[in-house]
């Protein structure tokens, strides 16, 4: 018997922006969704719905979220703007998949949870590092126990800014909080490995290229695991564009260490080393490229077919939103110690 379509809403959608993604599920045979209503803030709004023939656009979100088609609502909006989006769409009894960060503070992070609980609706966060091929490898390694028991980590987003600006300009006008939508990348990739996250450390400044940005830019974290294991975390996003992967992740384990590197529209790959053993493996993985503003379609589809089995299987998605909610905590309490120069103890008790 042939399955339901799955009714899609997008809000904070543009040509220009991560939701334009959305546009790609159709192209693929084995996705059911039907790309029913899309929302912003933009007049061109109508004329975008015409082109990509989508019944019904709006202005307003709750439009969006009360409209009968609609089962799953997507959240693209500027990050400021998710709890306000999310909440509306739980509350109306929708499933909801979140770009990261799930939200920019730690009351909301609680709402968030509250509301997916009371509504008994799915939630993904739609952390691309999770989908990744490289960072998929490399927990499928894991779990088969290649690498042991990890001791320690480290992990970076290091990003130049100044170019996405000029596209997203939400990003300096609101602005955007980079602890919580760039830090928050390879916090939530080690917490995928290494579990609840005790203690944060950070150091911040504010970066001298961008001297309109309000805020600080550039971070440094210390973290130490529940099990006892530590890591660090980069993320730079005020800085030249570095002539390295734009992300990276390297599990210190007791059997073997492995590094694992991402860059948008580039090639990647796995470097692996196991005790005892002098030769080092790799893994390479050609560039993934896509008409997506950001090159990230193809990641998009993996967790969007994901979400479509956890539906179709009444599984809970992952990252879900306790995982969105304890990445938020850290970077709440990351800010935290930036402020006042001391250890903080992560809040998890979601």
């Amino acid at each position: 018997m042939k399955k339901a379509k799955i009714g899609l809403g997008v809000i904070g959608i543009s040509a220009e922006n991560m939701g334009s993604t959305m546009f790609l599920l159709k192209d693929e045979a084995d996705l059911r969704y039907s790309l029913e209503a899309i929302c912003s803030n933009e007049e061109g709004i109508h004329d975008l719905a015409k082109e990509k023939t989508v019944p019904f656009a709006t202005m307003d979100y709750r439009e969006l979220v009360e409209h009968p088609q609609v089962d799953v609502v997507a959240v693209y909006s500027p990050d400021g703007l998710h709890a306000e989006h999310c909440l509306a769409a739980l509350e109306a009894g929708k499933h909801v998949i979140c770009t990261k960060p799930m939200v920019t503070s730690l009351e909301y992070a609680k709402a968030i949870v509250q509301a997916v609980r009371k509504s008994g609706t799915k939630f993904l966060l739609g952390q691309t590092m999770r989908f990744d091929r490289q960072f998929s490898a490399l927990r499928k390694f894991y779990k088969e126990g290649d690498l042991g028991e990890i001791m320690a980590a480290e992990a970076y987003y290091n990003h130049d800014m100044r170019p996405v600006y000029d596209f997203t300009p939400w990003r300096l006008s609101m602005p955007q909080d980079l602890m919580y939508g760039g830090v928050t990348h390879p916090v939530d990739i080690l917490r995928s490995f290494m579990g609840d996250i005790a203690e944060v450390h950070c150091f911040s400044t504010k970066g001298k290229l961008t001297p309109e940005f309000p805020q600080d830019n550039l971070f440094f974290l210390n973290l130490k695991f529940d099990s006892g294991a530590i890591a660090q975390v980069r993320g730079l996003y005020d800085v030249v564009e570095p002539p390295s992967p734009m992300m990276q992740v390297t599990l210190y384990g007791t059997k073997a260490t492995a590094v694992a590197e991402f860059s948008d529209n580039g090639p990647g790959r796995i470097v692996y080393s196991m005790d005892g053993q002098k030769e080092r493996q790799e893994f390479h993985f050609e560039p993934e490229k896509d008409l997506s503003v950001y090159g990230h379609g193809a990641t998009v589809i993996r967790y969007m077919r994901h979400l479509q089995d956890c539906l179709d299987k009444d599984l809970p998605p992952s990252p879900n939103e306790i995982d969105g909610a304890k990445a938020v905590s850290v970077a709440h309490s990351a800010w935290e110690s930036s402020r006042t120069g001391t250890m903080q103890t992560i809040f998890n008790n979601f």
